[in-house]
């Protein structure tokens, strides 16, 4: 198994931006999309309007992944 981030396409809000995640955090994204009947692009486009300006979408979708489980192990 490779840990070194694997870089796809999204569309946020009608643009396209790459997103660099390690494939374990590609996974858990996309689970939790099909968890929340969402496509992809609508859940990163979610994060991406919550998050800060000094945060990167990449970091913030890894925040956004470890906060999912970690509220679910409560």
């Amino acid at each position: 198994m490779t840990t070194r981030p694997v870089k796809h396409s999204l569309t946020l809000h009608g643009h396209r931006t790459s997103v660099s995640l390690e494939p374990a955090f590609w996974d858990a994204f996309r689970e939790i999309a099909a968890e929340r009947g969402q496509p992809l692009n609508a859940l990163a486009a979610e994060i991406d309007e919550a998050r800060g300006m000094d945060t990167g979408l990449a970091s913030a979708i890894r925040v956004f992944v470890l906060d999912h489980y970690r509220a679910r192990a409560r």
